[in-house]
């Protein structure tokens, strides 16, 4: 999959939640929180610690070993969803399937479902249920809009919208259990390997809420805990504001090294999209590599100091320049990767960079911001951590890391671990980035990958690996769009629909017009398009600097290269 993941194909979803389970009560060093798929177990590993070839033989002994239960004897906590059952596509339903409404409702209640994966969205669960034949096509042309709570059917699976967003998936009901609330601890009433019963109610009856306890082992819901309105947000700022967004220039985010180790809930690790460049301008103040800073893309940023401040830039050169006391004719060039004061009234402006996307800024004592699981990254496809700045929007310093951690609570503590090893120095992280060496617009830039695992869908990979394909404008955190010559896909495989499986970032997902889509930090924890090859580990910060224009060839190397 990529030189610090393997993809663990097995025969179906019951077997994937069992390896899963396995590797959850007997953890294996050196191995990260695997994520499940429809036939697959996406499994994360540090192959510095642990070859590639003792854990895939580990794996494969484990996947002839465990036995997947279903249905009542799945395991895991009973999660009970009033359901009224009025949805649009009712009907339509009952058409495919050949029978009345009624009848498709009482097959709903009476399934047993068992939450397969969690993707698309943070808390969307992927149910299966042991009625084969309750299976329906989506819908020939997705909705732009689902309501939040809407009760679907999709494939072989059911599942609930737990925001708006849009959808093909067939709706036959609504439910007000609420399925994803980040302020709720744990924010989502579902985990792989959970039963999950639907029960029919009428309308009068919504609003009675069931839903789970917060308790990890096997339990019954009762009352569905208030969701949190009002509530004052946590943070650990310490209320002094040092700087204040005068223009946000294309878009600037608040990024730190985002909320790994929560792939249960649906949630991705974010971040930052050059961890390289966030890293490097911390160290520059003096911050933990990991502290919170801006992330800004394609110049255009402007911020006024309010008070004195110590700050640093690194990634792509955008001449940064300070205005001292806000005198446009009184300006210096700031240095990069070198810290350098602000005095109150200066004003720090970005301009284009010639060179990169992303310049990040980084202040003395962390940008604070209200931590949204673990972390004050924006995510952009979860719409997880704080909106993009806006124009007089005023950023605080972090408070001490001791009031820090007692801010964040105790769910957090694992993602703090989690944290700590991405903080550290890789072997491939020298400090910031040269950005007299970063990609341009029409130039070449080539980027080692791993092929796999569905290179054999495709026909010729010489289309893949010996053409130039350009970064297009629709790009962005999400992933990167190229153009190019589109590959073309096996005669086996025209028409194939792939199963949904854990992705990573960095991977070059090939829908059907054969146009790659290349993976950014904000990308969907699982997708259900071919994955011809992944970008290599070491080489994943420069997908964060690479700006429209930018032409990328593709060089395979060893999946591996540790054993």
């Amino acid at each position: 999959m990529r030189d610090d993941a393997l993809l663990v194909e097995v025969d179906d979803v019951a077997q994937a939640l069992a390896l899963h389970a396995s590797l959850r009560d007997d953890p294996v060093a050196g191995v990260g929180q695997a994520v499940p798929g429809a036939r697959t177990l996406l499994v994360p590993f540090d192959p510095w610690r642990l070859p590639a070839t003792r854990l895939a033989d580990g794996l494969r002994a484990r996947a002839t070993a465990v036995v997947g239960p279903t249905g009542e004897d799945a395991g895991g906590r009973l999660v009970e969803i009033p359901t009224v059952y009025d949805g649009e596509d009712l009907d339509d339903v009952g058409r495919l399937l050949a029978c009345s409404t009624e009848e498709v409702v009482r097959r709903h209640t009476g399934a047993s479902w068992v939450v397969g994966f969690v993707g698309f969205a943070p808390g969307f669960a992927y149910l299966t249920g042991d009625d084969e034949t309750l299976v329906v096509p989506r819908r020939e042309s997705p909705r732009t809009r689902v309501p939040a709570g809407s009760v679907a059917l999709a494939g072989p699976y059911s599942g609930v919208y737990p925001r708006s967003s849009p959808g093909g998936w067939q709706l036959v009901g609504r439910t007000d259990v609420v399925t994803w609330d980040a302020d709720r601890d744990p924010p989502t009433p579902w985990a792989p390997g959970d039963r999950v019963r639907f029960t029919a109610v009428r309308a009068s009856a919504r609003g009675a809420g069931l839903a789970h306890d917060g308790s990890s082992g096997p339990a019954r819901q009762s009352e569905l805990p208030p969701r949190a309105e009002t509530a004052a947000p946590t943070t650990s700022a310490t209320g002094l504001e040092v700087l204040e967004v005068v223009t946000p220039g294309l878009q600037a985010l608040v990024q730190d090294l985002g909320r790994p180790g929560l792939a249960h809930l649906g949630v991705s690790a974010s971040g930052a999209a050059d961890a390289r460049s966030l890293r490097a301008a911390n160290r520059a103040v003096g911050n933990p590599g990991g502290a919170a800073a801006v992330e800004a893309v394609g110049g255009g940023l402007r911020l006024r100091a309010r008070t004195d401040a110590v700050v640093a830039l690194a990634g792509a050169d955008a001449d940064a320049v300070v205005h001292c006391g806000g005198d446009p004719d009184d300006a210096r060039r700031a240095p990069l990767a070198r810290a350098f004061r602000l005095r109150a009234g200066d004003e720090l402006a970005l301009g284009a960079p010639a060179r990169g996307r992303r310049t990040y800024v980084a202040v003395r004592g962390g940008v604070a911001a209200p931590p949204v699981l673990g972390s004050r990254a924006t995510d952009t496809l979860a719409h997880l951590g704080p909106d993009p700045l806006a124009p007089d929007a005023r950023l605080s310093l972090m408070a001490s890391n001791k009031r820090s951690a007692a801010a964040n609570g105790a769910m957090t503590q694992e993602i703090a671990c989690w944290k700590a090893g991405r903080g550290a120095v890789a072997v491939d992280d020298v400090g910031a980035p040269n950005p007299t060496a970063l990609p341009a617009p029409g130039e070449v830039t080539t980027l080692p990958v791993v092929l796999g695992p569905h290179d054999d869908w495709f026909a010729d990979l010489a289309a893949l690996l010996d053409q130039e394909w350009r970064v297009t404008d629709r790009s962005d955190r999400v992933g990167l769009r190229l153009d190019g010559a589109p590959l073309t896909r096996t005669a086996d495989a025209q028409g194939r629909e792939l199963p949904s499986e854990g992705c990573v970032t960095g991977a070059l997902q090939v829908p059907p017009d054969g146009l790659p889509v290349l993976f950014g930090v904000d990308h969907p924890l699982t997708g259900g398009y071919p994955v011809v090859a992944s970008v290599a580990s070491t080489h994943l910060w420069l997908l964060g600097q690479l700006p429209p224009g930018a032409l990328l060839r593709f060089s395979p190397v060893a999946p591996h290269p540790f054993g």
